[in-house]
């Protein structure tokens, strides 16, 4: 993601499907009722935690809703919040208890129905949400959620369901449920943070369209308005339940369509938080002397990548993909554009993010290495001319250029850059198959583990596989490492999936992130998440 959110299609330099559409800024900064503004982007979808994959909408919900887990904003480390205890024996049957006292913003109370009906309705098949993948692992999937025999593109129509609910879910009380899954999965609790896994009301089953217009949470802030392609407007929920309540009174959601507007508002305070930084400000770091200490550089579990459509066949050859990845200079691209904020990416899983995981999947393919690289193409018999596509309001034109640029220095390649007006043109032309070369994929960690790096978009038929990449040995590699009885276990092989990866070279890392944000003189107690974001729990107005 956004990612986070996720997960999250990171757009422009820094974050996920950023800055996309919209009226461009202006307005001012926190108001005297306590209401600060930050940037962010027209949601794809409307606001229902079970269809939202992107961060417009993932920022918004986040704000709005809290799941059985939360993430510490320092170590990433998950800890209990709606949930009291999250206990299994197998890893395979997991006994849930929520805390007593919860309600959502209507005042209904937040119950273990809540959770069981919401993730039911987020996996059947006819309901059309985006997230159902994300409980792929539950016991019953599979029957409300039958297996496409020719993918979500293919002409052949998929089964219809066997069944309306998931047979792993069971009620037992008010305030406990019980999660059968197929297999052992230790990384389970640590996915329940995520968006897609939060409780829906009572209010949301009798009447989806009306909650779209007026969507209902559970979490610190509350639906106020919107007006689309402008903002969205959240207040304080005064009942909230969480460990940290809100010290602000609102936030405001503002849609940028230029990445440098939304910097100058920040310069001028006409913004209080931007969760990406332009490449004008990165260049010497400006932004340091523009902001004059109101700015930090966190490291983020965020990478960036060119996808390849497989289903092009002239990219079909693994020499040709290979070669595209080994004539890129990252360190140069960093350097000259990023001012060296970002990692040359090594593998799919960020270098540092993930505890204990061993990194480096990529191996030679990411390493640059014009000569071999020139050697391959020519076996492959590629000639180009290439396209590299984006959408043209997150701030991607200079690296697409510079890469571009080396394609055709190092592999004699006509290359161009594809620009899409907006996010979600861009988002449409993946669900139509409609990519004709390489396209920008960015990846915001729905929550702190390998897993999402690579089980959320390398499986066959995952969510953000817009490649339709599939390779049975990937899958059933990622099969070994989710049973895996320890995450340590887990990790030890989900790096040798990584290796099946690098043989394939379905994408092409190009680099880890780190975030670089900025704040206004109005904030006080900044704090960035993991995917981030601002900590709108915790951030104060400045007294």
């Amino acid at each position: 993601m956004r990612k986070r959110r996720f997960a999250a299609l990171i757009a422009a330099p820094l974050a996920v499907g950023l800055l996309a559409s919209a009226c461009g800024g202006g307005g001012s900064g926190a108001s005297a009722d306590g209401v600060i503004v930050v940037n962010s982007v027209e949601p794809e979808n409307p606001l229902v935690p079970t269809n939202t994959t992107e961060v417009g909408g993932g920022n918004v919900l986040d704000a709005m809703f809290t799941g059985l887990v939360a993430y510490d904003e320092f170590t990433s480390e998950p800890y209990n919040e709606v949930a009291e205890s999250i206990e299994t024996d197998d890893n395979k049957v997991y006994t849930i208890k929520l805390k007593q006292g919860w309600t959502f913003h209507d005042g209904s109370p937040v119950t273990a129905e809540s959770f069981v009906k919401a993730w039911n309705y987020a996996a059947y098949a006819p309901n059309g949400q985006s997230t159902a993948s994300f409980f792929e692992h539950i016991q019953g999937y599979d029957e409300v959620n039958p297996p496409d025999p020719d993918g979500d593109q293919g002409p052949q129509k998929a089964p219809e369901p066997s069944a309306k609910e998931m047979s792993g879910l069971k009620v037992i009380d008010d305030l406990t449920f019980e999660v059968t899954l197929k297999a052992p999965f230790a990384t389970f609790p640590t996915m329940l943070g995520y968006t897609a896994f939060s409780p829906l009301p009572e209010k949301f089953f009798q009447d989806p369209k009306g909650f779209e217009e007026h969507p209902i949470g559970n979490g610190p802030f509350k639906f106020e308005d919107r007006q689309p392609n402008a903002y969205i407007k959240l207040t304080k929920y005064e009942d909230y339940a969480g460990k940290n309540k809100p010290q602000i009174n609102g936030v405001e959601f503002r849609i940028y369509n230029e990445l440098e507007t939304a910097y100058q508002d920040l310069v001028s305070g006409n913004l209080d938080f931007l969760d990406q930084l332009p490449a004008s400000a990165m260049v010497g770091d400006k932004w340091e002397a523009d902001l004059q200490g109101r700015g930090a550089k966190k490291p983020l579990l965020s990478n960036n990548a060119l996808q390849i459509p497989l289903y092009d066949p002239k990219f079909q050859d693994p020499r040709v993909r290979h070669a595209l990845s080994m004539a890129i200079n990252r360190q140069e691209i960093i350097d000259t554009i990023f001012n060296g904020a970002y990692t040359p990416a090594v593998g799919w899983v960020p270098e540092g993010s993930i505890p204990d995981y061993q990194v480096g999947g990529c191996g030679e393919y990411c390493e640059f290495n014009p000569e071999r690289a020139k050697q391959l193409l020519a076996e492959s018999g590629f000639r180009g001319p290439i396209t590299i596509t984006s959408n043209a309001d997150g701030g991607h034109q200079e690296w697409i250029e510079a890469v571009c640029g080396q394609w055709k220095n190092n592999l004699d390649l006509d290359c161009t850059y594809n620009p899409v007006p907006t996010f979600a043109e861009f988002q449409k032309i993946h669900d139509e198959n409609g990519h004709t070369g390489p396209f920008r994929f960015g990846w915001l960690g729905d929550y702190p583990a390998a897993e999402t790096f690579l089980g959320k978009i390398y499986r066959t038929g995952a969510s953000s596989n817009y490649m339709r990449y599939s390779n049975p040995e990937f899958d059933a590699a990622m099969d070994r490492a989710d049973q895996a009885p320890t995450t340590e276990e887990s990790n030890k092989l989900y790096a040798e999936a990584e290796k099946i990866l690098a043989k394939d070279m379905p994408s092409i890392p190009l680099w880890d992130q780190q975030a670089v944000v900025g704040w206004s003189e109005n904030l006080d107690n900044v704090t960035i998440t993991f995917d981030r974001q601002l900590n709108l729990e915790t951030v104060k107005l400045v007294s």
